[in-house]
């Protein structure tokens, strides 16, 4: 092989390295290009998550926080202080202080125990008791299995449910009424909340929102179906909400809600 043969040989080499060489770089750009274009989408879908659940969540405190509710706890309260009954009055602004922080305490956490909740709902249900002058008798049970300290429940998504039971049901029934809030072991790591009263059932109850639809919060429904829909997009919880009206069940009146949670991971932040 001549000199000139090897030449043009090396030569080939050499163009054949710098093509490689171009064909590396401009591969190695791509994949850059295109793995920060996933990575700022990504980023994007959870700043947009992120918004959503702050929206959902900022709609249930203020669902919490409805001036109704406020108002006529505080009237009820200013009722007692009025009559002198001082012993009841501070119980039950005692209660009130409590039920404001607790609204406050949970509408910056996702997550709160069992027994949190509970005692959410029990402080709620003392204040409305004092509203409706003990129109309503209400009972929680927690099955013994339920470890009450440890098992979680996303927070702000019960109070709105059984807020509805007193205000939409219970309210408008002529004689006392009765709630019953039942929290029901499935297994290790799933569990069940049945929030039943025996008013007058969410069919009559939206016939009266179509009269008076000033007087009642036409969002809820929506801002809870969507909180759900979030939870569960996090792959952390397997979530499922379903409503009947018992008159289509049988000769009584109320309403049935019910929940399913499943914890699907433990890696809660």
């Amino acid at each position: 092989m001549s000199i000139e043969e090897i030449n043009i040989i090396l030569s080939l080499l050499a163009l054949s390295g710098v093509f490689v060489v171009v064909a590396f770089v401009i591969l190695f750009s791509t994949f850059i290009t295109k793995k920060n274009k996933i990575i700022t989408e990504k980023l994007r879908a959870e700043l947009d998550y992120q918004k959503r659940i702050h929206d959902t969540e900022l709609h249930a405190l203020r669902s919490q926080m409805n001036p109704h509710f406020v108002h006529n706890s505080l009237n009820a309260i200013l009722y007692y202080v009025q009559q002198n009954e001082v012993e009841t009055t501070e119980k039950y602004l005692v209660k009130f202080s409590k039920l404001i922080r607790l609204f406050f305490d949970f509408s910056r956490r996702q997550y709160v125990s069992i027994s949190e909740e509970e005692n959410l709902l029990q402080n709620y249900l003392e204040i409305e008791k004092l509203r409706f002058e003990d129109k309503f008798e209400y009972q929680i049970f927690i099955n013994p299995k339920i470890d009450e300290e440890e098992i979680r429940i996303p927070s702000m998504l019960l109070q709105p449910l059984v807020e509805n039971a007193v205000n939409h049901g219970l309210f408008h029934k002529k004689e006392p009424g009765n709630l019953n809030i039942s929290f029901n072991y499935i297994n290790e790591t799933a569990y069940s909340v049945i929030i039943e009263d025996d008013g007058i059932g969410f069919k009559a109850a939206q016939k009266l929102k179509e009269r008076f639809k000033n007087m009642v919060n036409t969002h809820s429904s929506q801002v809870l179906k969507e909180r759900i829909d979030l939870l569960n997009q996090t792959k952390l919880w397997d979530i499922s909400f379903s409503m009947i009206d018992l008159s289509d069940m049988s000769n009584k009146t109320g309403t049935k809600v019910q929940l399913k949670f499943e914890e699907l991971t433990e890696d809660f932040n």
